[in-house]
C-alpha cells in the first residue's frame, strides 16, 4: 500500500499552450476559403503531433519534490511481532520506493509498556510479541536518524468480530464467468460496522509438458540428453492483493457482512489444479475507515494526471516539534480474523477443460533440429534458445519437439517449495 501514497506530493505541473480551437476562433472573421485553408493545417499538424508522440513519448518528471515520512502501520489482537514499515515519499520519476533506515520505532500503552521495533528487510519489526487489548490504550512513537520526531494520537482496539466463513462458488461477473470468492460475518450487537480486507492467494502449478529427460549442450557445444529433475514439474505461485478492499453497513438495518474479496475468472490458469486464498477481516474504527476510504478514491482516480492533484493525506500521526516535517499514514489498532479455504477446479467445474496455461504451450522444431517432422519455420540455430534457457524439448507421439521453458519447467517463473500451510 506504500506505493499508493509515495507519489501523491510528486506530480509536475501541466503547462499551458495555446490550442487549436484557439487558433480557429481567432480566425472567425475570415473568409469561408480562409478557415477551410486553417482547418487543413490544423488538422496536418495535429496528424504530425500523433505519429511523433508515438515514436517520442513525452517523459514526466517532476518539477517540485517535498520530501515526507509514510507510515504503514497496524497492530493487531494477535500475538506475533507486529511489523511497522517506514518510507519516503518518491518523485514522479521514481522506479523503487526509498525505505527510511536508522529510526527509532517504539509503541507505548496506558499502563507504562513500551514495545521496541527494529528494523529488518525493509520494515521494522517488534523485539518481542504482543497484542493489542481492548481495556488499552496505545501510541506510536518514531524518531528518525536526521532528527524528526513523530507520535500518533491515542488509540484504542476496535470491536472483535471474526469472519463467519469465507466461500467460493461460480458466478457470472460483467460479461465474465468465475469464481466468486466472498466473506461473510456477522455483528449481533452491531458495534463492528467498518471493515478492511486482504488476502492472500497460493496456487498449485502442475506443468503440462514436463519430460524425464532433459536436454542440455555440454562443453563442447554438443546437444546431450541427462535426466531430468522431478522438482521442476509442480509448483506453488503466491500472490498478495494490492487494492485497497473496504466495506461499511451502516446503511444496512444490521451489521451483517457479505463481501466479494475477490473474482476469479474460469479462464484464469491459477485455478487449474488446486487453489486456497487466505483471507483477512479487520474492523475498523470510523476515522480510520475514512482514512483508507479517502485514500482508495484517490489512488484509485483512473488518471496520475487527474485534474484535482492530492496534497498530503493527513491521518492521526503529527511532528512533535517542527510542523514542517510532513508525514502521511495512520497508526491502526484493529481486531482481525483469519479463514482459509481450498478448491480443486473440477470441484467448481466437474468435466470441464482447464484454463489455458500460463504460457502458449504449442510445440515446434527448428529447421537445424535433426530427425523432426516437416515443416520446421524456425530458423534461428536452436542452440542459441537453449542457451538463454528460452526452451525445452518434449517428446509427441515419436517425434521430439521444442516448447517454450515454462511449460516443461514451472521454476522459470513460481517456486517449487511446497508452502508449509498447504493442503493437497
Amino acid at each position: 500500500m506504500d506505493r499508493l501514497i509515495n507519489i501523491l506530493l510528486s506530480f509536475p505541473k501541466a503547462k499551458n499552450k495555446k490550442t487549436a480551437l484557439e487558433l480557429t476562433t481567432a480566425f472567425q472573421k475570415k473568409s469561408k476559403k480562409t478557415i477551410m485553408s486553417l482547418n487543413k493545417t490544423i488538422l496536418l499538424l495535429l496528424t504530425c503531433l500523433i505519429i511523433n508522440s508515438c515514436t517520442e513519448p513525452y517523459i514526466l518528471e517532476t518539477n517540485t519534490y517535498e520530501e515526507a515520512l509514510v507510515v504503514e502501520a497496524t497492530i493487531t489482537n494477535e500475538l506475533k511481532k507486529q511489523e511497522i514499515t517506514l518510507t519516503k515519499t518518491s518523485r514522479f520519476e521514481d522506479k523503487t520506493t526509498q525505505i527510511e533506515k536508522g529510526a527509532e520505532v517504539y509503541i507505548t500503552d496506558n499502563n507504562g509498556n513500551r514495545y521496541d521495533f527494529e528494523e529488518e528487510s525493509g520494515k521494522y519489526i517488534s523485539t518481542v510479541e504482543f497484542q493489542a487489548f481492548p481495556e488499552k490504550e496505545y501510541k506510536l512513537n518514531i524518531n528518525t536518524s536526521n532528527g524528526r520526531a513523530f507520535e500518533s494520537s491515542t488509540e484504542k482496539l476496535t470491536n472483535i468480530n471474526p469472519i463467519q466463513n469465507v466461500t467460493a462458488t461460480v458466478e457470472p461477473k460483467d460479461s465474465l464467468r468465475g469464481v466468486a470468492i466472498r466473506v461473510n460475518s456477522f455483528d449481533p450487537n452491531n458495534k463492528s460496522k467498518y471493515y478492511r480486507y486482504e488476502y492472500e492467494e497460493t496456487y498449485k502449478i502442475v506443468t503440462p509438458k514436463w519430460a524425464s529427460t532433459k536436454a542440455v549442450l555440454n562443453n563442447n557445444g554438443t546437444l546431450v540428453f541427462i535426466p531430468n529433475s522431478t522438482d521442476n514439474r509442480i509448483c506453488y505461485g503466491n500472490k498478495k492483493n494490492t487494492e485497497l478492499l473496504l466495506e461499511n453497513t451502516n446503511i444496512q438495518n444490521e451489521d451483517r457482512v457479505n463481501f466479494l474479496v475477490r473474482f476469479i475468472s474460469d479462464q484464469n490458469y491459477i485455478i487449474t489444479t488446486r487453489y486456497s486464498i487466505l483471507v483477512k477481516q479487520y474492523v475498523e474504527s470510523l476515522a480510520a475507515f475514512n482514512y483508507y476510504k479517502t485514500l482508495k478514491k484517490i489512488s484509485g482516480s483512473g488518471s496520475l494526471l487527474y485534474p484535482n492533484q492530492p496534497g498530503i493525506l493527513l491521518g492521526n500521526i503529527t511532528s512533535v516539534n517542527n510542523q514542517n516535517d510532513k508525514i502521511i499514514g495512520y497508526f491502526d489498532v484493529a481486531s482481525v480474523s483469519t479463514e482459509r479455504i481450498y478448491f480443486n477446479y473440477q470441484d467448481l467445474f466437474p468435466g470441464e477443460p482447464a484454463p489455458p496455461y500460463y504460457t502458449d504451450c504449442k510445440e515446434f522444431c527448428y529447421a537445424d533440429w535433426p530427425s523432426t517432422p516437416d515443416p520446421c519455420t524456425h530458423s534461428l540455430p536452436y542452440t542459441e534458445d537453449l542457451e538463454l534457457n528460452k526452451i525445452t524439448y518434449f517428446m509427441q507421439s515419436g517425434y521430439y519437439f521444442w516448447v517454450n521453458t515454462p511449460c516443461g519447467d514451472c521454476t522459470s517463473f513460481s517456486s517449487n517449495i511446497k508452502p508449509p500451510f498447504w493442503e493437497d
